[in-house]
């Protein structure tokens, strides 16, 4: 994107696409989906904001959703059950990567560390990633009111608290219906925070923990067609979409992820540079952005336990985690490449 709206076409300066990538990775949703909106937006208004977000998410979207159709029928296959055996541990390593990149930039000070390993504890112990994340940007604003203004500190502990409360209450499992699937998709929407692999988090609690309507293999396969598939990481929604109600629940799973993204995008342009300037708003984000990688090093041990299971994809796994972190190879090549690799093992088998 920068290479194309501020080298190539200039219709921004580095100054302002820099701005806009800032402010996209302060909101919940896919950063790469609302710097396209912000750029839609800078140039054309509301026209604009609509034109580029949906020109950037419907053909991953139909990518997905033809490969959904394919998994659908001829998943259980043996060439295709070989393919997938191969890339599930490709992808465990591919957001293993992810992790140490964002826990790099993203826990700050040990205080964060520290916040990071107590969400981990929390995670396990059964607490909702949204409450994992109320709780870790509460902790953090109150840790630094207490450093520097304490009366603001105990104000906003209340506040948060409630939120929490509410948030950790679960709700009984339901039949699967469009209504249910949009509804948790846009939930899931507004509050996915800092990469789209924290979504790996949320889908793990709302479709295998609470509504059961996946299992972790399928899960882990909707993640690898949302890596090998170019375009945002989101469209993992397209394909769960597709498992769970056909084509009619990959537009309602895809309209319900980005939905959010679309709205906040257009009332938080010139809001987020003014909250990010406060020293308090600030903790709390930093402190949700160290929960955020907090849940994604759960999600990826329970990943890992399902598709890490014997001598070959332990190889591969391994394989897959020097190459990414020693040579920073594209991860579209790795999946293509074990893509090969399962398809051959199952012919020779």
């Amino acid at each position: 994107m920068e290479d194309e709206f501020v080298r190539r076409r200039q219709w921004l300066t580095e100054a302002e696409f820099l701005d806009r990538l800032a402010a996209a990775n302060l909101i919940p949703g896919p950063s790469s989906t609302e710097v396209a909106i912000f750029v839609g937006h800078a140039k054309r208004g509301w026209l604009g904001l609509i034109v580029a977000g949906c020109c950037f998410i419907i053909p991953a979207a139909l990518i997905v959703t033809a490969i959904a159709w394919a998994y659908a029928r001829y998943g259980s296959l043996p060439q295709a059950a070989g393919i997938l055996y191969a890339i599930k541990p490709v992808v465990v390593a591919i957001i293993l990567q992810a992790i140490w990149k964002f826990a790099r930039t993203g826990i700050k000070s040990i205080f964060f560390a520290i916040v990071a390993g107590l969400s981990v504890v929390v995670s396990f112990a059964g607490v909702s990633p949204i409450a994992v994340l109320l709780l870790a940007g509460m902790v953090a604003a109150i840790e630094h009111g207490i450093r520097h203004r304490p009366v603001a500190a105990a104000g906003f502990l209340p506040a948060i608290a409630a939120s929490s409360a509410a948030t950790v209450a679960t709700a009984m499992a339901v039949p699967v219906s469009l209504w249910r699937l949009g509804l948790s998709f846009l939930k899931i929407g507004s509050v996915v925070f800092g990469s789209g692999y924290v979504l790996l988090a949320f889908l793990h609690a709302e479709f295998i923990e609470k509504l059961h309507w996946l299992t972790e293999k399928q899960l882990i396969d909707a993640i690898a067609v949302g890596q090998f598939t170019p375009g945002p990481l989101f469209t993992t929604a397209t394909f769960i979409g597709y498992l769970v109600a056909g084509w009619k629940g990959a537009v309602v799973g895809t309209i319900g992820i980005f939905l959010p993204g679309f709205l906040l995008v257009a009332v938080s342009g010139p809001l987020i540079p003014r909250l990010r300037k406060s020293a308090t708003v600030s903790a709390a984000l930093d402190g949700v952005i160290a929960a955020s990688i907090a849940l994604m090093v759960v999600v990826t041990w329970q990943l890992g336990r399902a598709a890490i299971v014997d001598r070959v994809t332990i190889v591969l796994f391994v394989l897959s985690a020097i190459v990414l972190l020693r040579f920073r190879v594209n991860s579209a090549w790795l999946i293509g490449t074990a893509g090969v690799l399962g398809w051959l093992w199952q012919a020779w088998r």
